[in-house]
């Protein structure tokens, strides 16, 4: 199939879009166009909120008009999703409500498309239905990372929960099990994150003085002779935050490729795991009347038997 080339035009935004950044409105508007070429165009000025430069957070007003440039989206991205991940995410919806769904999200599957992932889950997820066509991701949880992701089907729901989440009322609960035996005693991780691109070009967090505050609470379930399992609920929302902070205190997750023990990981594997053992086992937006809890992977209880 051809290309479909979308002339230069604007965009007056509308109270769906108000208090959305301008990143986040331009994925939504501009769909197929991979993230990376969104942020291109915004980066080299090509577009303009009410005739001038802007950055991608950006916040916009009801009313501002949004110049867009010319761009071409492929219409081959439909055909790349397997129907094997159109069956998992459907089979793993757990809320369904009209405004919202909420997703145990299977290992494996990122949370969107980009760098070099032709589909995740939200694509895949516009695909099951029309009337999900208008999805977003509330917030996101890694490719290799599985549990509890909420999905707005509206717009005007998904700046509710952003702005219960820019407010601290969401409370996040991950279950997750660590090389070594983890004490009793650290409770707290208050350890600023920076990001920065690794040799690979990949963006990762790492703990530095300069960084921004992170901070994550841990409470010990059980140790035995090589492993530990925890429950860890995030205070500030940072990439890669449990990883990193686990890692930085000499205990990486089972399974971590990127923050992990390469040489542990490997013996891990030999017996079996496969996976990064990080799960979102719950998710609540109080205000919101939103909990859902996503249940344990039977993995992380075989480990530890």
């Amino acid at each position: 199939m051809d290309d479909i080339y979308h002339p230069v035009s604007s965009f007056e935004v509308t109270s769906d879009y108000a208090g959305m950044r301008l990143d986040n409105c331009l994925i939504s508007i501009m769909k197929g166009l991979p993230r990376s070429k969104i942020y291109s165009i915004i980066r080299r000025g090509e577009v303009r909120v009410n005739k001038s430069r802007s950055r991608p957070s950006l916040k916009l007003n009801e009313g501002d008009i949004v110049r867009i440039p010319p761009y071409k989206v492929s219409t081959k991205e439909e055909t790349f999703t397997p129907s094997k991940d159109k069956e998992k995410i459907l089979k793993s919806i757990v809320i369904k409500e009209k405004d919202f769904l909420v997703i145990n999200k299977p290992v494996g599957i990122a949370s969107h498309g980009g760098s070099g992932i032709s589909s995740g889950v939200i694509e895949i997820i516009r695909q099951l239905d029309p009337k999900y066509k208008d999805a977003h991701l509330a917030h996101r949880i890694d490719r290799d990372t599985s549990g509890c992701l909420v999905i707005a089907l509206r717009k005007s729901f998904l700046r509710k929960l952003h702005q219960e989440i820019r407010n601290k009322n969401v409370d996040k609960i991950y279950d997750l099990i660590v090389f070594g035996n983890w004490p009793k005693e650290l409770k707290i991780i208050d350890a600023p994150l920076s990001k920065r691109k690794s040799k690979t070009g990949e963006k990762e967090a790492v703990v530095e003085n300069n960084g921004k505050k992170s901070l994550t609470e841990f409470s010990l379930i059980e140790s035995n002779n090589m492993y530990s399992h925890l429950k860890a609920k995030i205070i500030t929302g940072r990439m890669h935050q449990i990883r990193a902070h686990a890692t930085y205190k000499g205990f990486p997750i089972v399974g971590d490729r990127k923050y992990g023990n390469e040489l542990l990981n490997k013996q891990a594997k030999e017996i079996g795991l496969n996976r990064m053992l990080l799960h979102a086992t719950s998710i609540s937006f109080k205000n919101l009347e939103i909990s859902c809890s996503a249940e344990l992977p039977k993995l992380f209880s075989k480990i530890m038997s």
